[in-house]
């Protein structure tokens, strides 16, 4: 829903009617994550894709219908030798998604859900997808955030269970489907819950304010970083040379790391290949929980490089982290193509992908 925000926003300012539907789990080769949102107009018009055309025409539909109905539906989608023409994934996946009506009165949280997301502050929804009712209403949720919990899933005890799986979730940014009991009479029952983390886009480090570095920070952008320019020189860390980085800093690398808050979602790419940059601030790097810490050079740079951080005391164990020389190899010359062989390799390590050509393996697509 990240991607659709700003014209859901548009859309609930202007009351516009419309139903919202999410991939809420995917089995097999399918193309969109859970959390892949498109949002349908009582106009017909279309925001987002939840599936890359597979699918969208059945979900388009269905979403007018739930808005005619008010009564959110969820549904599987998936493809057989018998139905493969009818409306399903040609890549053989299967997705469920959840389609809700999300107009002021059936989502009056939304807004404030809205708001959260496009300032880039952490917030959860937990949506009940299947449950014994009474107790829980499909369709009913909570909102979450660091401190504050905003409607019910009618249950103090399922509200309560839900918040601290939530909580955990958002704080690793996930997506994904939770259970919890429910005492339905004398038995007990399951409720399913189906959870959206939006937290907040996750930090790329750029040092160097080289041509390479302005190729990389438009890629981490691309790809959903809040990317972070470092040099120590003005005359070359400059908007017009990054107009894509989201901050510019002029400051000695690792006088900037040690100020910034550094995550296990964060990249850190160093292209500054100049030891007295390189090696204070490599130091540092590798003391932090980074999930990715790459180094551009050639190899003899590299063994370079690693004799002075080992004369820096720098241990073995930190050494084998670093992502040097950096990124995947592509055989790429430009400076965009070693952006694009940089974020392979991060995406690569995200994933635990190969780097290798599908074409060459029978390795599953989607990890």
């Amino acid at each position: 829903m990240r991607d659709i925000a700003e014209g859901l926003k548009s859309w609930r300012a202007a009351g516009v009617s419309f139903a919202l539907a999410t991939v809420t789990r995917t089995w097999k080769s399918a193309p969109r994550q859970p959390g892949a949102s498109m949002a349908v107009s009582a106009d017909g018009t279309v925001l987002g894709s939840i599936s890359g055309g597979c699918v969208e025409s059945a979900v388009y539909e269905l979403a007018l219908d739930v808005l005619a109905e008010g009564t959110p539906v969820l549904r599987t989608y998936g493809v057989s030798d018998d139905d493969a023409l009818e409306a399903g994934l040609t890549c053989g996946g299967v997705i469920e998604v959840l389609v809700r009506p999300a107009g002021a009165e059936p989502y009056p949280e939304l807004d404030g859900v809205l708001d959260d997301v496009l300032a880039g502050s952490p917030v959860a929804v937990a949506t009940v997808i299947d449950g014994p009712e009474p107790q829980v209403v499909t369709g009913s949720r909570l909102v979450v955030t660091g401190d504050t919990v905003r409607g019910t899933l009618g249950e103090d005890d399922v509200d309560g269970s839900v918040t601290g799986q939530t909580r955990g979730l958002l704080a690793q940014g996930t997506t994904t489907v939770v259970h919890t009991a429910c005492r339905s009479g004398r038995r007990m029952g399951e409720v399913t819950v189906f959870v959206e983390s939006f937290a907040p886009p996750p930090r790329m480090l750029v040092f160097g304010a080289i041509d390479h570095a302005g190729a990389v920070a438009r890629l981490g952008k691309f790809l959903g970083y809040h990317v972070t320019v470092c040099d120590a020189r003005p005359v070359f860390a400059t908007s017009e040379r990054f107009p894509d980085a989201d901050e510019l800093v002029v400051r000695w690398p690792h006088q900037l790391l040690d100020q910034v808050t550094v995550d296990e979602s964060t990249v850190i790419c160093v292209l500054t290949h100049d030891p007295k940059f390189d090696v204070p601030l490599l130091q540092r790097a590798l003391r932090t929980p980074a999930c990715y810490i790459g180094a551009m050079g050639s190899r003899t740079t590299h063994e370079d490089r690693l004799r002075r951080l080992r004369e820096a005391g720098v241990e073995e164990a930190a050494l084998r982290r670093l992502s040097s020389p950096i990124g995947l190899d592509l055989g790429g010359r430009t400076a965009e193509e070693t952006a694009v062989a940089i974020m392979a390799e991060v995406i690569a390590l995200k994933w635990n992908g190969t780097g290798r050509r599908l074409a060459g393996t029978d390795l599953s697509i989607h990890h």
